[in-house]
């Protein structure tokens, strides 16, 4: 058992030797993107949001 455990440590030590971790400015670029995306869904979420809300408002 202890055996298996180590193995495995050593296989994902190995892993992580053959990542590719991104630079500094891909990682602000990958950032700013994220930010920007989630702004747009919680923008269209918001205006769905109110479109259904009226909606109902004018059914009820």
């Amino acid at each position: 058992m202890i055996n298996k455990i180590k193995a495995f440590f050593n296989d994902v030590v190995k892993e992580m030797k053959k990542v590719t971790w991104p630079t500094k400015d891909e990682l602000k670029e990958s950032t700013y993107v994220v930010i920007a995306v989630c702004l747009i869904f919680a923008a269209l979420t918001y205006v769905i949001d109110m479109a259904i809300t009226q909606a109902f408002k004018g059914i009820f």
